[in-house]
């Protein structure tokens, strides 16, 4: 598990994933779109299958 803050990017809030989490998930940030929603209470982040 790793701890982050939160971080302000303009009006919104942000935080920074580490490469090795990304390398984990198998997301290249920059070809491929994620999914961001709650559940049960916490974020969740998932990669979108390309069709």
């Amino acid at each position: 598990m790793i701890e982050k803050k939160l971080r302000n990017i303009g009006n919104s809030w942000g935080v920074i994933i580490p490469k090795a989490i990304l390398d984990g998930l198998r997301i290249n940030p920059v070809m491929d779109k994620v999914e961001i929603y709650l559940e049960n209470n916490e974020v969740r982040i998932r990669k979108v299958e390309k069709k």
